[in-house]
């Protein structure tokens, strides 16, 4: 199979997904960057005193991917769970200022999830997770059951965005993909391993090559992928897209094709978000009536350029089409 896009086909498909709806469900963290120098040991303890000098917040998990979804130009709605606390009013403004839909935005009886990075010199110095992750039940279970049927009846693409913080249950999994099935929506699967095998219907399956090893508990050969057929028969999904990091993708159908995606990146400065970037692009070019290969050949250029800034930020269709229009060539089959 070819793993190249015609530059007018790109064109096409980044602007039809800007008509396009995105219900994005899962688990929306916010990360805090406090960011300073380091001149002195504590006297206290054998640790570095970082005198900060800046506060930053990002949107992390879920809500990355969503960030993602309307840099493209597409329309999202963010089904996720948060806390009655200051952490979700700070998530909750900074999606409303990017035009992120919150409607669907659950408040539960638990702490938003809240990732704190302490930075010297551009390095990370500590991480400090504020989280609880066992998983919704009762009430708030059935709330955020009643967004996502919501999200999904308007939706023209659904994305299951899975950290292991407990939203993603399989009630809630069920019921979305039954929900996006019985419309014909094509649904893009982040997974974690607690639930890995959870997500038959699915039309992508997205894990990276640590994630499908560890749920399979053996090594894949994507050059002799031989197992692969029984794996996607075992998930019950249409599409394995397996991300290989500096190696590009690999994707497996369940008609027998393979399809490998090299890699476009240049240079590499931060991995971090690149996989939510992936999953952005995705959803939204399967929403514009792209094929499976063409959606995972966009968002491999999408990740090229994630990955070539720091922190996790968003990429947008511009980039994409300034990417290609200057690129030398495209890697090839």
């Amino acid at each position: 199979m070819p793993s190249t896009i015609a530059h007018e086909r790109l064109l096409q498909l980044l602007e039809d997904a800007r008509r396009k709806r995105i219900a994005v469900i899962g688990d929306a963290m916010l990360d805090i960057y406090l960011s300073g120098d380091v001149d002195r040991v504590s006297p206290e303890a054998p640790v570095p005193v970082v005198r900060v000098r800046e506060r930053r917040h990002a949107l992390g998990g879920a809500a990355n991917v969503a960030q993602n979804v309307v840099a493209i130009g597409a329309r999202c709605d963010l089904v996720a769970a948060v806390g009655a606390d200051q952490g979700a009013e700070v998530l909750r403004d900074m999606l409303e200022d990017m035009s992120i839909g919150v409607a669907s935005l659950v408040t539960v009886s638990r702490s938003t999830t809240q990732k704190t990075r302490i930075v010297a010199r551009s390095q990370q110095l500590l991480r400090v997770d504020e989280e609880e992750d066992a998983d919704i039940s009762g009430s708030d279970m059935q709330r955020v059951l009643d967004a996502v049927r919501g999200s999904i009846a308007d939706a023209d693409a659904v994305v299951l965005e899975d950290y292991n913080k407990g939203v993603l249950v399989p009630a809630v999994i069920r019921a979305a993909i039954d929900a996006g099935l019985a419309r014909n929506l094509p649904i893009v699967v982040d997974p974690k391993f607690k639930n890995f095998f959870g997500y038959r219907g699915a039309t992508v399956f997205k894990p990276n090559r640590r994630e499908l090893e560890a749920a399979l508990g053996a090594a894949v050969d994507v050059d002799h992928p031989d197992a692969v057929p029984a794996t996607l028969q075992r998930l019950g999904v249409q599409h394995i897209l397996l991300t290989l990091g500096d190696r590009g993708m690999a994707l497996f159908s369940s008609d027998g094709e393979v399809a490998r995606v090299p890699t476009v990146a240049r240079e590499v400065y931060d991995v971090v978000g690149a996989g939510d970037t992936v999953t952005a692009y995705l959803a939204s070019i399967l929403a514009a009536g792209g094929s499976v290969l063409e959606a995972a050949i966009v968002a491999n250029i999408a990740a090229g350029i994630e990955v070539s800034k720091l922190g996790a930020v968003s990429v947008t269709a511009a980039e994409v089409v300034d990417f290609v229009d200057h690129a030398s060539e495209l890697p090839t089959l």
